[in-house]
């Protein structure tokens, strides 16, 4: 078998590598596409079996509930109604570890300290059952948006993603569970880049084996004793992986726990180029290409433990593991919690007017209720915060923002969904990805509970709007619509003198159209 150039950089994992054949060949086979359903918001088996009517054919991925592989289809799942309103994500099936191994429990409150572009953030929500904060940094604009559109479209509500480099993220509110996906070289995604890696030279290395360091060594200052870390990366290197934890055990107050997940892997490297480490790092996870037909992993799981550091872990002897611990401390076993640096989600973002704020949701909630046929129960879970000309719906329920606003260097960008803005005729127009979070408990046209704001679309009634046209519907009231097609909650219409109007972002309406005409049968 010939190899491009770039593959002889794996060529130095041949002597560590489990099986270098089974590896070489899933390296340079074509990556399957996976998936996961997105569980809080639908039945796995329905979309699985929606799905298969379309003509896709897919296969369970063994050890990860909710992830399945898709062995054939007439198109990308991508151009399906179900990845379109958020109920399928697609996702390799070797990025679903990470989060597992954290796992966060709800009410957790927990970190993601390097979140773009958001698929990990997003199975992070729905481990926690989107109850208690998760919170999401990222310094990039560009990488921002990206991670807002990944988690607005999959619809989480608990959410709080901040614009700040994950070093400098300020300190006093601590966390249960921090993850630090962090940058590396990438040479787990060798097959997924057609076999084509960038240059590693000497000074990258040194780059980011210290962007790594820094990182996780901040997200375990923000952990609280008893809390747990996850730091992974998507590459194969030592340098960027057991050398990192080595260096941590070394200097931090954290211990190395086992990964409870029964997943196919390799144990963590003892020894590399020569040198001897802890025998403790074989309780973190190599996970390659052919053990989950997917991408390559390099992760490890730390408990922090009381005191401001544990002793040094020699090249041979595993560190001591705390007996006046527990394994899984819960949070009531833990005194060194700040609870004070944790504040409830205000009615109104700080320094807007509270009371007007308080107005503006109670209105906004009876108009859901009253005019869109939602029950008061269904939305018993959900908290609300104006900022600005908007609502915000969110299941965080508490935040760090008032403890940290003495720090620069930071900024909130968004908080669960955006749910409503003000309109200039008073009343509060609903969002479309709280329509969409909404879809189960918003009743079809055909229900008397509806009332007049909901319109149900033909094919080409919704084809007519989608290229710019509009209705004509006396029956309709003026102002915002809720469209349904075959079904589905498509979002939010417009009822003005023009008659009904679309009303689904631009780029968003492009996609639809593109799946209304892929799902045409043929002749």
């Amino acid at each position: 078998m010939s190899h491009p150039p770039s593959a002889r950089r794996l060529f130095r994992y041949r002597e560590v590598v489990d099986d270098w054949q089974a590896f070489l060949q899933a390296n340079h086979a074509p990556e399957p596409t996976s998936l996961r359903i997105r569980r809080t918001l639908t039945d796995p088996a329905d979309v699985t079996l929606r799905l298969e009517r379309q003509g896709f054919r897919l296969t369970p991925v063994p050890g990860l509930a909710d992830y399945l592989q898709v062995e054939t289809g007439p198109h990308s799942v991508a151009q399906t109604l179900e990845h379109w309103t958020g109920l399928v994500h697609i996702q390799q099936s070797v990025m679903a570890l990470p989060s597992l191994a954290l796992a966060p429990r709800p009410g957790d409150r927990v970190l993601d300290l390097c979140a773009a572009p958001g698929g990990k953030t997003a199975h992070l929500a729905e481990l926690m059952g989107e109850r208690g904060p998760l919170v999401a940094v990222d310094p990039k604009e560009k990488r921002l948006r990206g991670l807002m559109s990944n988690i607005f479209r999959l619809g989480c509500t608990n959410v709080l993603v901040v614009a700040a480099d994950g070093r400098e993220l300020p300190g006093g509110a601590l966390f249960d569970a921090v993850l630090v996906d962090a940058p590396c070289s990438a040479e787990g995604n060798y097959r997924k880049q057609g076999g084509r890696l960038p240059d590693r030279t000497r000074e990258f290395q040194v780059y980011v084996t210290g962007l790594q360091d820094a990182l996780l060594r901040r997200g375990i200052e923000l952990t609280r004793p008893g809390g747990s870390v996850v730091y992974s990366t998507c590459t194969f290197a030592p340098e960027e992986n057991e050398l990192v934890v080595q260096r941590i055990l070394d200097s931090c107050p954290v211990i190395l726990e086992e990964i409870d997940l029964n997943l196919p892997h390799q144990p963590g490297l003892t020894r590399w180029d020569g040198v001897e480490l802890s025998p403790e790092l074989a309780k973190t996870w190599r996970v390659y290409p052919h053990h989950l037909d997917s991408g390559g992993l390099f992760m490890a799981r730390f408990r922090k433990v009381s005191g401001s550091r544990v002793h040094p872990v020699s090249s041979s002897t595993p560190g001591p593991r705390p007996t006046s611990e527990p394994a899984h401390p819960s949070r009531q076993e833990d005194t060194g919690r700040t609870e004070s640096a944790w504040s409830p989600v205000p009615p109104a973002f700080p320094d807007e007017d509270q009371v007007a704020a308080t107005a503006r949701i109670e209105g906004a909630v009876r108009l859901l209720t009253e005019e869109y046929g939602i029950s008061p129960k269904a939305l018993e879970a959900f908290g609300w915060m104006v900022r600005k000309d908007n609502i915000w719906v969110q299941t965080a329920g508490e935040w760090p923002v008032e403890r940290w606003r003495d720090h620069g260097g930071w900024r909130v960008v968004s908080l669960g969904l955006r749910a409503f803005r003000a309109a200039g005729s008073g009343k509060e127009t609903p969002s479309n990805h709280l329509l969409g979070r909404l879809a189960s408990h918003l009743p079809t046209p055909e229900d008397p509970r509806a009332g007049p704001r909901h319109r149900t679309l033909s094919d080409g009634e919704l084809r007519h709007l989608l290229e710019g046209g509009a209705l004509e519907d006396p029956t309709l009231p003026p102002g915002p619509v809720v469209l349904h097609h075959d079904g589905t909650l498509l979002g939010r219409g417009m009822v003005g003198r023009g008659g009904l109007r679309h009303e689904i972002p631009t780029a968003q309406a492009r996609r639809l159209g593109a799946i209304l005409e892929g799902a045409k049968p043929e002749g």
